[in-house]
């Protein structure tokens, strides 16, 4: 579904991405795991045309969408939910939803993409029309998931979900991402939670400095020595 070939992304003359390469099958999770400044958000950034790589291929069902906009990109089926979920304080949980289908023009499938939303987190149903900035953290991150999805992804970019929220928050939206991947969405997770994140996804990519330097399955990436220490905090 994805393929990033030799993907080099510069913010002014900082080299942050080294000729990153790596793919996503249709129907996977596949979590990108390292150290804060490894270049994790900077790979998604560059798949979502926010930071466009300066050398490299973005490849999405077969098409090259190196140099497409970010709107272009989404209109072909990727949406990133952003680090810090960046969802719009001063409108409400509703207003917040639409806001992601802006490129949508079918009522009844934003209407039926609403209520989808809803039946995955009902606590945003009880909250539609209070202000998204008085929700707490872990009520932003359903939000900014759930808009995130109004646009009908194939591909869902999930930039530290768990972020700065409670063990239980975090256990609930962890399955919530397990269960939309198993209604067909396909998954790119960034997480600092490397065991979570690799105890649910299928494959995983170990960023360091900006380049891949370990790949493979997940399950063997749990038990690989050098991810324990590193990233795991186990002997």
């Amino acid at each position: 579904m994805l393929e990033l070939r030799d993907i080099h992304t510069y913010y002014g003359n900082i080299h942050a991405l080294k000729g990153v390469t790596l793919r996503v099958e249709k129907g996977e999770i596949v979590c990108l795991i390292g150290a804060n400044g490894a270049g994790k958000t900077t790979t998604l950034m560059s798949i979502s045309g926010v930071t466009p790589p300066r050398q490299g291929t973005v490849a999405f069902l077969d098409e090259d969408v190196t140099r497409f906009t970010t709107e272009k990109i989404v209109a072909r089926g990727i949406t990133q939910v952003p680090e810090g979920r960046m969802i719009f304080p001063r409108l409400t949980v509703r207003e917040n939803l639409l806001m992601g289908a802006y490129l949508r023009k079918d009522k009844d499938g934003i209407k039926a993409g609403e209520e989808r939303a809803y039946e995955l987190f009902p606590v945003l149903r009880e909250r539609r029309t209070q202000m998204g900035g008085t929700l707490s953290g872990g009520e932003q991150q359903m939000l900014a998931i759930g808009r995130a999805l109004m646009a009908q992804p194939a591909l869902l970019l999930l930039d530290e979900p768990s972020l700065g929220l409670a063990p239980m928050v975090v256990e609930n939206i962890f399955e919530i991402i397990q269960q939309i991947n198993a209604e067909g969405v396909t998954v790119m997770l960034v997480e600092q939670n490397a065991q979570m994140a690799l105890q649910i996804s299928h494959r995983g990519y170990v960023l360091e400095t900006g380049a891949v330097i370990l790949e493979g399955p997940s399950a063997d990436l749990l038990a690989d020595p050098k991810v324990r220490l590193a990233y795991l905090g186990l002997d």
